[in-house]
Protein backbone atom coordinates (compact mmCIF):
# COMPACT_ATOMS: atom_id res chain seq x y z
CA UNK A 1 0.00 0.00 0.00
CA UNK A 2 1.09 3.49 -0.94
CA UNK A 3 2.47 5.82 1.61
CA UNK A 4 0.19 8.46 0.39
CA UNK A 5 -2.85 6.20 0.63
CA UNK A 6 -1.92 4.99 4.29
CA UNK A 7 -1.75 8.96 5.21
CA UNK A 8 -4.59 9.34 3.96
CA UNK A 9 -6.55 6.93 5.58
CA UNK A 10 -4.91 7.95 8.38
CA UNK A 11 -5.98 11.43 8.61
CA UNK A 12 -9.68 9.59 8.08
CA UNK A 13 -9.64 7.72 10.55
CA UNK A 14 -8.73 10.91 12.78
CA UNK A 15 -11.35 12.97 11.81
CA UNK A 16 -13.97 10.24 12.67
CA UNK A 17 -12.92 11.42 16.53
CA UNK A 18 -14.38 14.60 15.24
CA UNK A 19 -13.41 17.88 13.20
CA UNK A 20 -9.79 19.39 13.53
CA UNK A 21 -7.76 22.08 11.86
CA UNK A 22 -5.24 21.77 9.40
CA UNK A 23 -2.50 22.70 11.72
CA UNK A 24 -4.20 19.90 14.31
CA UNK A 25 -4.00 17.06 11.47
CA UNK A 26 -0.44 18.00 11.07
CA UNK A 27 0.51 18.64 14.83
CA UNK A 28 0.59 14.05 14.70
CA UNK A 29 1.63 13.84 11.33
CA UNK A 30 5.49 12.29 10.53
CA UNK A 31 5.13 14.67 7.28
CA UNK A 32 5.60 17.88 6.20
CA UNK A 33 2.58 20.52 6.64
CA UNK A 34 1.98 20.95 3.18
CA UNK A 35 2.15 16.90 2.60
CA UNK A 36 -1.06 16.66 4.90
CA UNK A 37 -2.72 19.81 3.45
CA UNK A 38 -2.41 18.49 -0.20
CA UNK A 39 -3.84 14.94 0.75
CA UNK A 40 -6.76 16.89 3.09
CA UNK A 41 -7.57 19.02 -0.32
CA UNK A 42 -7.41 15.84 -2.22
CA UNK A 43 -9.63 13.92 -0.36
CA UNK A 44 -11.85 17.23 -0.37
CA UNK A 45 -12.12 17.16 -3.71
CA UNK A 46 -13.72 13.55 -3.75
CA UNK A 47 -15.98 14.82 -1.57
CA UNK A 48 -14.24 12.39 1.43
CA UNK A 49 -13.91 15.62 3.52
CA UNK A 50 -15.91 19.23 3.64
CA UNK A 51 -14.89 21.75 5.84
CA UNK A 52 -17.21 23.28 8.19
CA UNK A 53 -17.71 26.83 9.20
CA UNK A 54 -15.27 26.92 11.53
CA UNK A 55 -12.65 26.12 8.97
CA UNK A 56 -12.22 22.63 10.52
CA UNK A 57 -12.04 19.58 8.10
CA UNK A 58 -14.93 16.86 9.23
CA UNK A 59 -16.22 13.80 7.04
CA UNK A 60 -18.07 14.66 3.70
CA UNK A 61 -21.04 13.21 2.09
CA UNK A 62 -18.98 10.43 -0.01
CA UNK A 63 -17.31 8.84 3.25
CA UNK A 64 -20.99 8.09 4.65
CA UNK A 65 -22.22 7.19 1.27
CA UNK A 66 -19.54 4.27 0.52
CA UNK A 67 -20.37 3.34 4.53
CA UNK A 68 -23.91 3.53 3.81
CA UNK A 69 -23.55 0.99 1.15
CA UNK A 70 -21.37 -1.50 2.58
CA UNK A 71 -23.86 -1.63 5.46
CA UNK A 72 -26.49 -2.26 2.88
CA UNK A 73 -24.57 -5.04 1.19
CA UNK A 74 -24.53 -7.13 5.05
CA UNK A 75 -27.02 -9.72 5.03
CA UNK A 76 -28.48 -9.44 8.18
CA UNK A 77 -28.61 -13.24 8.52
CA UNK A 78 -25.37 -13.67 7.58
CA UNK A 79 -24.33 -11.38 9.79
CA UNK A 80 -26.28 -12.83 12.79
CA UNK A 81 -25.86 -16.37 12.11
CA UNK A 82 -22.35 -16.77 13.92
CA UNK A 83 -23.58 -14.78 16.89
CA UNK A 84 -26.92 -17.15 17.27
CA UNK A 85 -24.68 -20.29 16.13
CA UNK A 86 -22.54 -19.39 19.72
CA UNK A 87 -25.52 -18.88 21.56
CA UNK A 88 -27.62 -21.83 20.84
CA UNK A 89 -24.17 -23.95 21.60
CA UNK A 90 -24.08 -21.69 24.78
CA UNK A 91 -28.07 -22.27 25.99
CA UNK A 92 -28.47 -25.43 23.80
CA UNK A 93 -32.45 -24.07 23.69
CA UNK A 94 -34.09 -22.87 19.72
CA UNK A 95 -33.04 -19.63 19.04
CA UNK A 96 -35.04 -17.84 16.24
CA UNK A 97 -34.21 -14.66 13.96
CA UNK A 98 -37.21 -12.73 12.62
CA UNK A 99 -37.31 -9.33 11.08
CA UNK A 100 -40.24 -7.09 9.92
CA UNK A 101 -41.02 -7.60 5.96
CA UNK A 102 -43.99 -5.31 4.71
CA UNK A 103 -46.75 -5.84 6.99
CA UNK A 104 -45.63 -9.23 8.64
CA UNK A 105 -42.71 -9.94 10.86
CA UNK A 106 -40.99 -13.39 9.44
CA UNK A 107 -38.81 -16.04 10.62
CA UNK A 108 -35.74 -15.65 8.52
CA UNK A 109 -33.33 -18.52 10.74
CA UNK A 110 -33.51 -20.73 13.46
CA UNK A 111 -31.10 -22.87 15.13
CA UNK A 112 -33.10 -26.08 16.78
CA UNK A 113 -33.08 -26.89 20.36
CA UNK A 114 -30.31 -29.07 21.69
CA UNK A 115 -33.24 -31.34 23.46
CA UNK A 116 -35.52 -33.41 22.25
CA UNK A 117 -38.48 -31.43 22.35
CA UNK A 118 -38.84 -29.09 19.27
CA UNK A 119 -40.39 -25.87 18.32
CA UNK A 120 -43.38 -25.99 15.80
CA UNK A 121 -41.24 -22.81 13.93
CA UNK A 122 -39.93 -22.88 10.19
CA UNK A 123 -37.89 -20.09 8.04
CA UNK A 124 -40.60 -18.55 6.35
CA UNK A 125 -43.35 -18.61 8.94
CA UNK A 126 -45.14 -15.46 10.15
CA UNK A 127 -44.84 -14.24 13.92
CA UNK A 128 -48.43 -13.26 15.42
CA UNK A 129 -47.88 -9.78 16.54
CA UNK A 130 -50.25 -9.75 19.50
CA UNK A 131 -48.11 -12.73 21.19
CA UNK A 132 -44.52 -13.39 19.55
CA UNK A 133 -41.73 -11.98 21.47
CA UNK A 134 -39.95 -11.20 18.42
CA UNK A 135 -43.04 -9.13 17.01
CA UNK A 136 -43.21 -7.20 20.43
CA UNK A 137 -39.42 -6.65 20.10
CA UNK A 138 -39.95 -5.01 16.28
CA UNK A 139 -43.42 -3.12 17.44
CA UNK A 140 -42.04 -1.73 20.16
CA UNK A 141 -39.34 0.73 18.05
CA UNK A 142 -42.02 1.94 16.12
CA UNK A 143 -43.66 5.71 16.38
CA UNK A 144 -46.40 5.42 18.56
CA UNK A 145 -48.81 6.63 15.92
CA UNK A 146 -47.85 3.29 13.77
CA UNK A 147 -48.57 0.75 16.98
CA UNK A 148 -51.67 2.48 17.47
CA UNK A 149 -52.53 1.65 14.10
CA UNK A 150 -51.21 -1.78 14.21
CA UNK A 151 -53.06 -2.47 17.34
CA UNK A 152 -56.29 -1.62 15.74
CA UNK A 153 -56.16 -3.44 13.32
CA UNK A 154 -55.27 -7.28 14.87
CA UNK A 155 -57.14 -10.37 15.07
CA UNK A 156 -56.04 -10.84 18.67
CA UNK A 157 -56.62 -14.74 17.86
CA UNK A 158 -56.86 -16.30 21.60
CA UNK A 159 -54.02 -19.19 21.50
CA UNK A 160 -53.72 -19.38 25.36
CA UNK A 161 -55.03 -18.26 28.84
CA UNK A 162 -52.12 -15.87 28.67
CA UNK A 163 -52.62 -14.36 25.14
CA UNK A 164 -53.05 -10.47 24.96
CA UNK A 165 -56.85 -9.63 23.24
CA UNK A 166 -56.99 -6.17 22.96
CA UNK A 167 -55.00 -3.15 21.51
CA UNK A 168 -54.89 -1.63 24.99
CA UNK A 169 -52.89 -4.53 26.39
CA UNK A 170 -50.88 -4.66 23.40
CA UNK A 171 -49.88 -1.20 23.36
CA UNK A 172 -49.52 -1.24 27.13
CA UNK A 173 -47.00 -4.35 27.11
CA UNK A 174 -45.33 -2.39 24.09
CA UNK A 175 -44.35 0.41 26.03
CA UNK A 176 -42.74 -2.07 28.57
CA UNK A 177 -40.91 -3.66 26.01
CA UNK A 178 -39.56 -0.14 24.80
CA UNK A 179 -38.73 0.73 28.21
CA UNK A 180 -36.94 -2.19 29.43
CA UNK A 181 -35.10 -3.14 26.22
CA UNK A 182 -36.49 -7.12 25.56
CA UNK A 183 -40.04 -8.73 25.34
CA UNK A 184 -41.74 -11.82 26.61
CA UNK A 185 -43.91 -14.49 25.41
CA UNK A 186 -45.00 -15.76 28.39
CA UNK A 187 -46.87 -19.08 26.98
CA UNK A 188 -48.79 -16.89 24.89
CA UNK A 189 -48.62 -18.48 21.97
CA UNK A 190 -48.58 -22.12 22.90
CA UNK A 191 -49.21 -23.03 26.36
CA UNK A 192 -46.37 -25.33 26.71
CA UNK A 193 -43.96 -22.72 25.41
CA UNK A 194 -42.29 -19.97 26.43
CA UNK A 195 -39.60 -17.26 24.75
CA UNK A 196 -37.59 -13.90 25.66
CA UNK A 197 -36.45 -12.04 22.78
CA UNK A 198 -34.06 -9.13 22.24
CA UNK A 199 -33.51 -6.14 19.58
CA UNK A 200 -31.03 -5.94 16.79
CA UNK A 201 -30.45 -2.38 15.59
CA UNK A 202 -28.54 -1.21 12.17
CA UNK A 203 -26.65 2.09 12.29
CA UNK A 204 -28.85 4.73 12.92
CA UNK A 205 -30.02 2.78 16.15
CA UNK A 206 -33.26 1.47 14.48
CA UNK A 207 -34.42 -1.75 15.20
CA UNK A 208 -34.21 -3.95 12.44
CA UNK A 209 -34.64 -7.60 13.44
CA UNK A 210 -35.09 -9.64 16.89
CA UNK A 211 -33.98 -12.72 17.82
CA UNK A 212 -34.87 -15.24 20.75
CA UNK A 213 -34.72 -17.96 22.80
CA UNK A 214 -37.64 -20.44 22.96
CA UNK A 215 -37.93 -22.93 25.44
CA UNK A 216 -40.46 -25.59 26.62
CA UNK A 217 -42.55 -24.99 29.92
CA UNK A 218 -41.04 -28.42 30.98
CA UNK A 219 -37.49 -28.43 30.35
CA UNK A 220 -37.16 -24.16 32.28
CA UNK A 221 -39.18 -22.26 34.47
CA UNK A 222 -39.66 -18.50 33.29
CA UNK A 223 -37.80 -17.86 36.11
CA UNK A 224 -34.87 -19.89 34.53
CA UNK A 225 -35.75 -18.47 31.14
CA UNK A 226 -34.68 -15.00 32.10
CA UNK A 227 -31.51 -16.25 33.32
CA UNK A 228 -31.09 -16.73 29.43
CA UNK A 229 -31.28 -12.99 28.66
CA UNK A 230 -27.94 -11.64 29.69
CA UNK A 231 -26.70 -14.32 26.47
CA UNK A 232 -28.93 -13.07 24.41
CA UNK A 233 -28.54 -9.73 24.56
CA UNK A 234 -24.66 -10.05 24.26
CA UNK A 235 -25.52 -11.98 21.12
CA UNK A 236 -28.00 -9.14 20.00
CA UNK A 237 -25.62 -6.60 20.62
CA UNK A 238 -22.81 -8.29 18.79
CA UNK A 239 -24.94 -8.51 15.87
CA UNK A 240 -26.15 -5.21 16.15
CA UNK A 241 -21.94 -3.47 16.74
CA UNK A 242 -21.35 -5.70 13.28
CA UNK A 243 -24.20 -4.03 11.40
CA UNK A 244 -22.89 -0.43 12.28
CA UNK A 245 -24.87 0.31 15.64
CA UNK A 246 -22.89 2.27 18.41
CA UNK A 247 -24.15 1.34 21.88
CA UNK A 248 -25.35 4.51 24.03
CA UNK A 249 -25.32 4.02 27.77
CA UNK A 250 -29.06 4.00 27.63
CA UNK A 251 -29.40 0.92 25.23
CA UNK A 252 -26.74 -1.12 26.55
CA UNK A 253 -28.62 -1.73 30.05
Amino acid sequence: MSQSLVRALGLLSQLAEGPATLDELASTADVHKTTVMRLLHSLESEHFLVRNGAGEFQLGRKFFELSSRSLEQRDIRQVARPHLAKLNDATGHTVHLARLEGAEVVYIDKFESHHPVRMYSRIGLTAALHSAAVSKVILADMPRSRQEHIAAGLDYVKMTENTLTTPEALLAELAQVHEQGWAHDKSEHESFVHCIAAPIRDASGLVVAAASCSVPVVLLSYEELLKLLPALTTATQAISRDLGWVPSERNTQ
